[in-house]
């Protein structure tokens, strides 16, 4: 592989000229794009930002969150698509947890933000910052960069570490999970090292405006972020002897606390679709031929109160906001890779973006509900999300009281999240009161009347849907580290009850039976250029079954 950032990045070539006079006023007319041209730190860090959920850029685009969780989404049904005739790399192939086959790039949207989009100018921040001591700027860098490292791990499980930025080499080795995840809790300490110095040349409203669409530089919010990173990857390793569930516990209880200190990407939407929310109606992503995406089955019977296992005969008010409702009224979702699943018309769920389920394209640009708008937020990490990791933690400490407390305060804080903040659209009949809030968190098939019925089940369904939507590559690691079906010691029944992966003939052939784990490097750098240090982790030849290598964090 030729370094990833350099493969994409434009190239300029400018001829030699005769006459070195003529030389020396070009090139201070015009300098070199490519060489290493100093620019204020203020300007490059907007650029990392766009990064996060699906960048817009001439060399390159939708690198990003979004991308690839279209896709990921299918592994964890939180959604499938309506057209399951689509051809190899179409969604239906993810549908049946398959991997990316043959020269497709499908996938490879979170590498190539890590690599490229934040890459370079991210470390350019860092040095740059370093030497005229802006340090705000270095430790928000440092932040992303632990976060991309993070995510990056956990989706393609070896990557490119050591020498990722070495320009000078063609090629490159893979380092494993564990080592990237060493990586990555060294670069959350040096990020809250930086965060937490208050001299050199600091300045708020510099800061504040180069971070505007993020964290509207509020460093307490970036330390907030770091500590939530640092939550998940100890969350992540519950399998591991070395677990220890203090860690996840106090680290989340660090990070966001309140729905304010929520970690959200907002958007300017000024008529561009690159200003647009990823999943908006503007970028055309979530409702066109090829990538229509319905929900599930698994979420709308768990919200709807059909799941015989799980909230059983509770209708959640929350549907309204993040669900969409059939031609009948109710909420049903299809089994992802059957299309319609036998649902009459009256019954099949319509698009997010307000259309009928069959339907592709976008009636009104703006009749999305949820995260499915051209201005919407897209939550990164949430307070609910860290009260769920406590109940987690609390409940693997044997405080089944604790647990409960955090575990209520996890579904108040997402009742909280979507009323105050993604109420647009939603049925005026059905907008969340204190009064339904209340009355589900009464139910005691949703909060058990004391903390001896507090399971895992109840916490992890309960994180899945506060988080679905957004946290589709987090909500993955959940289900990977209890293998999609493991069993809750406290019920014999699956943790994520209901939860059906797919098999025999409906799981993809090239797994050979077995689920998926993992996502393979990205095609347009690491398969033109890398061969040898893939064939090294078995990633080569091209349609293998590398998807399905289990991921070191999930593994004893």
């Amino acid at each position: 592989m030729k370094l990833s950032f350099n493969k994409m990045a434009a190239t300029v070539l400018i001829g030699a000229l005769t006459f070195s006079s003529c030389a020396k006023k070009l090139e201070d007319a015009y300098q070199n794009p490519n060489a290493n041209v100093r620019q204020p730190v203020e300007q490059i860090f907007p650029s990392l930002i766009g990064s996060i959920t699906g960048s817009s850029s001439a060399a390159g685009s939708a690198y990003g969150l979004c991308g690839d969780g279209l896709l990921i989404g299918r592994y964890i049904q939180f959604w499938g698509t309506y057209n399951t005739g689509t051809a190899a790399n179409g969604t239906s192939q993810y549908d049946k947890m398959g991997g990316t086959t043959d020269a497709s790039d499908n996938m490879g949207s979170m590498w190539a933000a890590h690599y490229y989009g934040m890459g370079q100018n991210l470390n350019r921040i860092v040095t740059w910052g370093t030497e005229e001591e802006k340090w705000d700027f270095v430790g928000a860098a440092l932040a992303l960069r632990a976060w991309t490292l993070f995510e990056a791990a956990n989706e393609y499980g070896d990557i490119i570490l050591r020498d990722a930025f070495n320009q000078d080499l063609q090629q490159f080795t893979y380092q494993g999970q564990a080592e990237i995840y060493d990586s990555v809790v060294s670069t959350c300490n040096s990020a809250l090292s930086y965060l937490n110095r208050t001299d050199g040349n600091q300045n708020a409203a510099n800061f504040t405006n180069s971070d505007f669409f993020f964290n509207k530089g509020d460093k307490g919010k970036w330390k907030k972020f770091v500590y939530g990173i640092l939550a998940r990857l100890y969350a992540y390793q519950h399998n591991k002897s070395t677990y220890q569930a203090s860690q996840a516990y106090n680290y989340a209880n660090l990070s966001c606390a309140t729905n304010a200190d929520n970690i959200t990407a907002k958007f300017q939407n000024t008529g561009i679709t690159g200003t647009m929310n990823y999943f908006g109606a503007g970028r055309g992503n979530v409702n066109n031929t090829n990538t229509g995406i319905r929900q599930s089955a698994f979420i709308a019977d768990m919200m709807s109160g059909a799941n015989p296992l799980v909230f059983t005969g509770v209708a959640d008010p929350r549907r309204w906001y993040i669900l969409r409702e059939n031609p009948n009224g109710t909420f049903k979702g299809i089994t992802p890779w059957l299309g319609t699943s036998g649902l009459v018309t009256a019954d099949q769920p319509g698009s997010f973006s307000g259309t009928l389920y069959g339907s592709v394209g976008y009636l009104n640009p703006e009749g999305g509900r949820y995260i499915f708008r051209n201005d919407a937020e897209f939550p990164i990490m949430t307070a609910s999300e860290m009260q769920f990791i406590k109940a987690e933690a609390a409940l693997r400490m044997g405080d089944p009281t604790t647990a409960r407390n955090d575990y209520i305060n996890g579904i108040s804080l997402s009742f909280d999240m979507l009323s105050t903040g993604f109420a647009t659209n939603v049925p005026v009949a059905n907008v969340i009161t204190p009064a339904t809030k209340a009355a589900y968190l009464a139910d005691v098939n949703i909060v058990p009347a004391s903390p001896a019925g507090m399971t895992l089940t109840r916490i992890m369904c309960q994180k899945y849907i506060a988080m679905y939507g957004w946290g589709i590559q987090d909500v993955w690691c959940d289900m990977r580290r209890y293998h999609y079906t493991n069993l809750d010691p406290a019920t014999g029944q699956q943790v994520y009850p209901g939860f059906t992966p797919p098999s025999g003939s409906s799981l993809f052939s090239g797994n050979l039976g077995k689920l998926v784990y993992r996502c393979r490097p990205r095609y347009n750098s690491e398969y033109l250029y890398n061969i040898p240090a893939l064939t090294a982790i078995g990633a080569y030849p091209t349609n293998n079954d590398y998807h399905t290598k289990e991921t070191w964090f999930s593994q004893p």
